[in-house]
């Protein structure tokens, strides 16, 4: 059950989050849902190992309950089953109260469960930069402070569960006194005076058994309160994105107009060798009022190379954002008039993005068809752009396409050969359209020209955000971000 049930709810989770921009905008926009990946892989795994420790208790419970009660009834008639229910609905209603406390505590502990885990995940992936730093101690000082945050909210914790355990235990204890207590009543009401002392011994022994087996399926039931309360917290978190996340998900089904090559509703376009038109445009970063730019009128079409330059802070990373749908305008209309994947659009991000696999699946990604085996007809392919982007001596190091690798890639390349990498997927997708946002800020002028030369050789229309002047030859058209909401287009050759 535990298995099955874990498998069911964090696919359905998956089935959420991964649908449109769900995961973006948990984990960049949205600040009122802490620690999602938390939610997904811990939190679910506790709910359902938890519950599952109840089921079978709640399953037998019923069945154990309907048997003592018409034995305990034989014994003492009305009188004891009705005690012994109103002792469980007493004990019920004190421990429901003991439990409200202890479910807010278990959120926030969780919540900073989550804090102080990503906290030493963030050293772990910035590992290097930390180190030329020399801030070992800096972050030492910030990572306890997370965990003193972390423990004070545990004592709390444990300091309300301390109530909630002996009203458990008092519970139980009492429970046993009960059961002669109600065999006491009719016997010193004279119920039982025609029997002898023996049989009245029997008659005692067997009504204790029966009371006490029977509160004791009561007190099972009491002494899941604390496996409840646990259950409830979790519960809470899980509720918590899995409304956020239908919700994100029922809007984008409603509002976005973008789709992929591979969708079967791609509507007729009147522009199909345009990528992105822009009219009125007006945006500003998420809970900010600065406007970054303001009324911007640009289309992007076929064999027009666009250059986005400017200050930092300017916002030309925020400009494609927009384009990407990322970020909704604040005013205008931004549409991607071609689909997105290879052969239509594609996005190179600042910072490139590598995940686990072989080298092969580095080269195809986003793509999720592979080939199994060596030999296939796009090695050829793949091996002349690692050859083209100067990473040939990779193919030695990883032991072919698709030998497993044991590493992290972010670890074993440097930031140059992860920008390299990130081209030879780029020509492999071959996109009409490739948006290169600082795509080659860590490869020096030369390597940077014969990248930008393939990609123009590959026919690919560039709209590329940089700094280097030397950019320019490789485009038409210049905007330039000058602040304030201000901007200019130029021609580059009338430049």
């Amino acid at each position: 059950m535990y298995v099955n049930w874990r498998k069911t709810l964090t696919e359905y989770l998956h089935s959420l989050y991964f649908n449109g921009r769900a995961y973006y905008i948990l984990n960049v926009l949205r600040e009122d849902i802490d620690n999602p990946d938390q939610r997904i892989s811990q939190d679910v795994e506790r709910f359902c190992r938890q519950l599952s420790t109840m089921a079978s208790k709640l399953l037998i419970t019923p069945f154990t309950l309907c048997y003592y009660t018409y034995q305990c009834f034989s014994s003492t008639g009305w009188l004891g089953p009705v005690c012994i229910f109103g002792y469980f609905v007493v004990g019920t209603l004190v421990n429901r109260i003991l439990m409200g406390p202890i479910i807010s505590t278990l959120v926030q502990q969780e919540r900073l469960e989550g804090d102080f885990r990503f906290k030493h995940m963030q050293i772990r992936v910035n590992a290097e930069s930390v180190a030329f730093y020399r801030a070992g101690a800096v972050e030492h000082t910030r990572t306890n402070r997370r965990l003193h945050s972390l423990l004070q909210t545990q004592k709390q914790l444990m300091t309300k569960e301390l109530w909630l355990y002996i009203g458990i235990n008092t519970f139980d204890y009492l429970g046993s006194i009960l059961s002669y207590i109600v065999i006491a009543i009719p016997i010193f009401s004279g119920v039982f005076d025609s029997l002898t002392p023996a049989e009245l011994s029997a008659l005692v022994s067997k009504n204790a058994f029966v009371s006490i087996y029977l509160i004791g399926c009561f007190s099972q039931l009491i002494d899941l309160s604390s496996t409840l309360s646990d259950v409830a917290g979790y519960t809470h978190r899980i509720g918590e994105i899995l409304e956020i996340l239908s919700e994100l998900v029922l809007k984008q089904a409603n509002a976005d107009d973008t789709w992929d090559c591979d969708s079967d509703s791609v509507p007729e376009v009147s522009h199909p060798d345009t990528a992105f038109i822009m009219n009125q445009v007006s945006f500003s970063a998420p809970a900010s009022d600065e406007v970054l730019v303001k009324d911007l009128d640009l289309k992007v079409s076929q064999g027009h190379n666009l250059l986005i330059v400017g200050n930092t802070g300017t916002g030309k990373t925020s400009l494609l954002r927009i384009l990407n749908r990322l970020w909704d305008t604040a005013a205008g209309t931004a549409r991607m008039l071609t689909c997105f994947g290879p052969h239509g659009i594609l996005f190179l991000p600042q910072k490139p993005y590598f995940t686990d696999g072989t080298l092969r699946e580095q080269v195809i990604y986003p793509l999720k068809e592979i080939y199994p085996h060596s030999g296939s007809p796009d090695d050829k392919r793949i091996l002349r752009f690692l050859e083209l982007a100067g990473l040939g001596s990779l193919l030695r190091r990883t032991g072919g396409l698709d030998e497993k690798v044991d590493w992290n890639w972010y670890d074993v390349l440097s930031p140059g050969e992860m920008q390299r990498l990130s081209f030879v997927r780029l020509f492999y997708l071959q996109p009409q359209f490739a948006v290169l946002d600082e795509a080659t800020s860590a490869l020096s002028e030369d390597v940077e020209g014969e990248l930008y030369q393939v990609c123009r050789q590959l026919g690919m229309t560039l709209v590329s955000v940089g700094h280097r002047s030397s950019l320019e030859k490789f485009h038409d058209f210049i905007l330039k971000l000058c602040g304030g909401g201000n901007w200019e287009l130029s021609n580059v050759k009338q430049k």
